[in-house]
């Protein structure tokens, strides 16, 4: 069987091929920035950058590709984001603090133009002209949110994974994995101003 062109990149990007290293990044940082400033907390995000934990996390999956099957994208892309859950865990017992604390940390505008496009998916266009303070409105929404709700939608709108496999991941059923995800994104529009419909 023919690799995809995925694994192409992720192939040439672990042999240190600089130029599929940077379509990888391209590929997957926005996404996992998102997720890393979702995950990290106000702690840790004021004693570190998500893109560095973000990109350290990409540059871990890759060195240790050697070691794991590549299935596919997907695969991928979950490996990559348990590589950043990791990282920050392991940050937040470095900085001896594992609790989330309240409060959002500033970000530098690189970092804000990665979680822009990782949070695409729920930018609607008069949203997105509104820029920087919507991000923030969405990412404190978000927090507000339960932690299921914050999970689901992180694995399924962020991470990108289908319904079947965040039912594995919560230890539900499909059925019951989508009905979380659609009670979940429905308070998020309610939590950032809209109506649940």
């Amino acid at each position: 069987m023919q690799p995809d062109r995925h694994e192409k990149i992720v192939l040439e990007a672990s042999k240190g091929s600089s130029s599929a290293l940077d379509e990888l990044f391209a590929r997957h940082l926005p996404g996992l920035v998102a997720f890393v400033r979702a995950r990290a907390g106000n702690a840790i995000l004021k004693r570190e950058e998500c893109f560095d934990l973000a990109q350290s996390a990409c540059r871990e999956v890759l060195q240790d590709l050697a070691q794991h099957d590549y299935e596919d994208e997907q695969n991928f892309r979950h490996w990559l984001f348990l590589a950043a859950e990791r990282k920050i865990l392991d940050r937040a017992r470095y900085h001896g603090r594992a609790k989330r604390a309240g409060g959002y940390a500033q970000s530098s505008v690189s970092e804000a133009e990665m979680l822009r496009a990782g949070y695409a998916w729920l930018a609607t266009p008069s949203r997105e002209a509104a820029g920087r303070e919507e991000l923030e409105r969405a990412e404190e929404a978000l927090q507000r949110l339960p932690e299921d709700y914050r999970q689901a939608i992180l694995l399924a709108r962020v991470v990108g994974l289908p319904h079947a496999r965040i039912a594995q991941l919560l230890g539900c059923n499909e059925a019951a994995a989508r009905g979380l995800l659609r009670r979940a994104l429905a308070r998020l529009s309610v939590e950032m101003g809209g109506s649940p419909d």
